[in-house]
């Protein structure tokens, strides 16, 4: 069976590389906007859902993966940072808190589609804010979802992480594999 990976994020291609799927990549053009009184989980479920369906319309033939991934804390959504100043903004509300990083992940056929809603807590250590002009200037935290990559310079940032690592990546992957499986395909087995 034919698989698409309906996202533009290189971490993602690379997380499914690194389980040996083959699969091709299609960047769906959806609105992300959303309103303030949405709730986190059901934006990110949703919009993971529409890049799916796109997808799905664009390839009838094959098995759509798509994600999206957001960061909250104290019930605002942190989507990826519009300037430098926007990512200081997000990088101040974490440091030395707790937040959650969420990733809707949406599995898609022409006839049929599950998403799941995944959650991992993450721990920022204390920074200070020169601590955080050195990190926005390194660029790390351009298009990212509250302005840190986990698996970048942003690991010097967190100090602890409740859930599963690759979440904060942007790609459930164990949570992919079960659901790849409702569709027949064992990522195990190749």
């Amino acid at each position: 069976m034919r698989i698409i990976l309906a996202s533009g994020s290189p971490r993602r291609r690379a997380l499914l590389h690194e389980l040996g799927l083959a699969f091709e990549v299609f960047t769906p053009d959806v609105d992300e906007s959303h309103a303030d009184t949405e709730n986190p989980e059901s934006l990110c479920r949703r919009l993971s859902r529409l890049k799916a369906q796109a997808g799905a319309e664009k390839f009838p033939d094959s098995i759509v993966i798509a994600a999206d991934t957001i960061v909250v804390i104290d019930g605002e959504i942190l989507g990826k940072p519009r300037n430098r100043e926007d990512a200081f903004r997000m990088l101040k509300m974490l440091q030395g808190r707790e937040h959650v990083v969420m990733t809707g992940v949406s599995v898609c056929s022409v006839v049929r589609v599950i998403s799941h809603v995944e959650h991992t807590r993450v721990k920022f250590r204390a920074l200070s804010d020169d601590e955080i002009r050195a990190y926005i200037s390194s660029g790390e935290c351009d298009d990212k979802a509250g302005s840190y990559a986990v698996q970048g310079k942003g690991s010097l940032l967190v100090e602890g992480i409740e859930g599963d690592y690759f979440n904060v990546v942007g790609l459930p992957v164990c949570r992919l594999g079960v659901m790849l499986g409702k569709f027949g395909v064992n990522v195990l087995t190749g």
